[in-house]
């Protein structure tokens, strides 16, 4: 691959391990031991890729000097793609560069595998940034970030690496994994999505793994397990930041051994299914050994795809108004009506809590409750705007209105989705606001399509 990458590190010996790795891969790899010879550096010509690290001075450890020299990177007219490198104590440190501009981090001492393909996904990153990318067409959206994923997208599906997919509730972590399926060599088989933090912990093995015949009471027959059902196609572990320590060391298992046991089974059975899990954990927290097995986390983050929120690709929103209320106005057999100019202002100008679900239930309840010739804002459920704790504009949910019209169907539905929005799609949340357990929201969201 033709590529220039900088490794930018105090330790020469650190910095020319991942040279000699690297050097053979890509098409010249320097190294740099100074920070000091960076502007110097720049100035012959601006790397593609640069692996950083966050301290140099020795005994320092706030990461101030890597996040200067990060600054100096991110303001180049053709910014390099920037890998932080730090020590596993200091990822808190990684996640607030990931915040100033870095594209990805990796914690020393590094997998060769995992290095290497956090310099390709961020090479595939940049490519996106020079034009837009065809791949993920159920992904909506002509925006810097949204070419940026799909590219991404493109680059790591034909592969049979391992994919975490990171993003807030409704940005559509879910759709990337369908895209990443439909992309993949496995197309032709099964994409089966299990939501991990909805499997009962006393049940957790048998929906996996399966069981066999009178393994326990109520085992009246062979049940193949979700392993079994996709095998030749993709699994997708959904909400996996939830599952319990116990549940994770069962998993970590199954995939270090490429097998799993049904119970009351003698043999293992070999598994053939690729990997793909999303989570919406605070990286920072994902990383905490008390919330996530780090040996699991290194099975299952081989590839790493970060979903931007709905507020960072405002320019999306134009599109997506368009999209979902066509949908609707179809499906409700409603007039279709254009959204008044104050409206688009100030749905472009909300934050989107609950992101790109979010938008898609405030224009579901606009063109069930809308009476006027153009949509307003009170018909998305925003009113009035009000101040945030950080001074900027946010349009909190109004009340719910119960137009004359509706079934009892459509209320419920308003309802359920009211109550996602204010939880900003904390299923455990809503649950409790609504007054029914998780297990009948569940069932309530499959019903209503939500």
């Amino acid at each position: 691959m033709s590529a220039y990458v900088l490794i930018l590190d105090d330790d020469a010996d650190v910095a020319t391990a991942a040279q000699l790795l690297l050097r053979r891969r890509y098409g010249k790899v320097a190294t740099l031991c100074d920070p000091a010879g960076l502007p110097a550096l720049l100035a012959q010509g601006v790397p593609d890729v640069v692996l950083l690290d966050l301290n140099f001075t020795p005994g320092s450890i706030d990461g101030a000097e890597g996040l200067a020299l990060l600054d100096l990177l991110r303001s180049q007219a053709q910014p390099p793609a920037v890998i932080a490198m730090t020590a596993y104590a200091d990822v808190p440190l990684a996640v607030e560069a990931l915040k100033r501009g870095a594209g990805d981090f990796i914690t020393k001492p590094w997998d060769n595998a995992r290095l290497v393909a956090a310099i390709d996904q961020a090479l595939a990153r940049r490519a996106a940034m020079r034009g837009p990318a065809a791949a993920a067409p159920d992904l909506m959206g002509e925006s810097s970030a949204m070419r940026e994923l799909k590219a991404l997208i493109a680059s790591v599906a034909p592969t049979e690496a391992n994919v975490m997919v990171l993003g807030e509730n409704g940005v559509g972590k879910e759709l990337v994994a369908r895209a990443i399926h439909a992309l993949s060599r496995r197309a032709a088989g099964t994409l089966l999505a299990v939501d991990m933090g909805a499997l009962p912990e006393s049940t957790f093995e048998s929906e996996l793994f399966g069981h066999r015949k009178g393994s326990f009471t109520d085992a009246k027959a062979d049940r193949a397990g979700r392993f079994q059902a996709a095998r030749g196609g993709s699994l997708f572990l959904d909400e996996i930041g939830n599952m319990p320590l116990a549940a994770q060391a069962k998993l970590l298992t199954a995939l270090e051994r490429r097998e799993v046991t049904p119970i009351g089974a003698d043999k293992p059975e070999a598994i053939d299914v690729r990997i793909v899990s999303a989570t919406n954990l605070d990286e920072a927290r994902l990383f905490d050994p008390a919330v996530f097995r780090p040996d699991l986390l290194f099975r299952l983050n081989t590839i790493v795809i970060r979903v931007p929120p709905l507020r960072e690709r405002r320019e999306d929103i134009p599109l997506l108004l368009a999209h979902y209320l066509n949908l609707y106005a179809l499906q409700y057999e409603r007039p279709a009506r254009n959204v008044s100019a104050a409206a688009l202002d100030g749905l472009l100008r909300h934050d989107w809590p609950g992101n790109v679900r979010a938008l898609r239930h405030a224009c579901e309840r606009a063109v069930i409750l809308g009476q006027g010739t153009e949509f307003s804002l009170s018909d998305f459920g925003l009113g009035t705007s009000v101040a945030t704790m950080d001074g900027g504009p946010y349009f909190p949910a109004s009340p719910g209105i119960v137009s004359s019209d509706m079934t009892l169907d459509a209320l419920e539905r308003e309802a359920i989705a009211s109550a996602l929005s204010q939880f900003n799609g904390n299923i455990s949340h809503a649950a409790k606001s609504l007054g029914v357990s998780r297990a009948a929201l569940y069932r309530k969201l499959g019903k209503h399509g939500i």
